[in-house]
């Protein structure tokens, strides 16, 4: 039976998150998009939801510590202007936010913005963990995000899942943590999304 249940969990992520190969950026192009948000040390959770199912697609998690990234493992999202190294997304100025979010918001898919105000110590920590845990294999986007908060002093108790949306009911439960949802009726293909939204980070001003 419990056999049975995995291979149930797996065959759901499947459908989940799902890698598109990105170049490994070099050390000089991330030193020079680095940012930090001038706002207290932060963890964003992102779940992607599927509007007719209500199942989990996809889970990431924004840091705010030394500086502000995206742990986006497994992730599809890629924008000209924002390099990435082993699943980890750097640049993240809130305009690269806001394509990030609005890339993955879509006729079919909402997005869980699930915020938590932290130590400095506990965003270092998570900052440091996200650089070490990828490249993340497919499917495996809600699991090696658990992984990492469980590993985060204080988050000891997060137990490690799957499902996105298993997660996400963990992280919202926290004290503190503040939940909305974010909507858009886009196309629902992904990749128009992507691009369209790369096409306005790219343009001057």
């Amino acid at each position: 039976m419990k056999l049975i249940f995995l291979a149930g969990a797996l065959a759901l992520s499947l459908m989940a998150c799902t890698r598109q190969s990105a170049p490994k950026a070099d050390d000089a192009t991330v030193a020079a998009v680095r940012y930090r948000d001038p706002g207290p040390a932060k963890l964003t959770l992102y779940t992607m939801v599927n509007n007719r199912s209500g199942a989990g697609a996809h889970t990431s998690l924004m840091i705010n510590a030394s500086e502000r990234v995206i742990f986006d493992p497994a992730g599809s999202f890629w924008a000209d202007i924002v390099p990435e190294q082993n699943d980890v997304l750097f640049g993240i100025t809130p305009a690269v936010e806001t394509a990030y979010r609005g890339s993955h918001a879509r006729e079919t898919h909402h997005v869980v913005v699930q915020e938590l105000e932290v130590s400095p110590e506990q965003a270092e920590a998570a900052y440091r963990l996200a650089r070490t845990m990828g490249p993340v294999p497919g499917a495996y986007c809600a699991n090696y995000t658990a992984r990492l908060l469980q590993q985060i002093p204080g988050f000891g108790d997060i137990k490690v899942t799957f499902q996105p949306t298993k997660l996400a009911d963990q992280f919202g439960s926290r004290p503190g943590a503040v939940t909305n949802k974010y909507y858009e009726q886009d196309d629902a293909d992904l990749q128009k999304g992507l691009a369209a939204n790369n096409a306005k980070l790219n343009q001057p001003g």
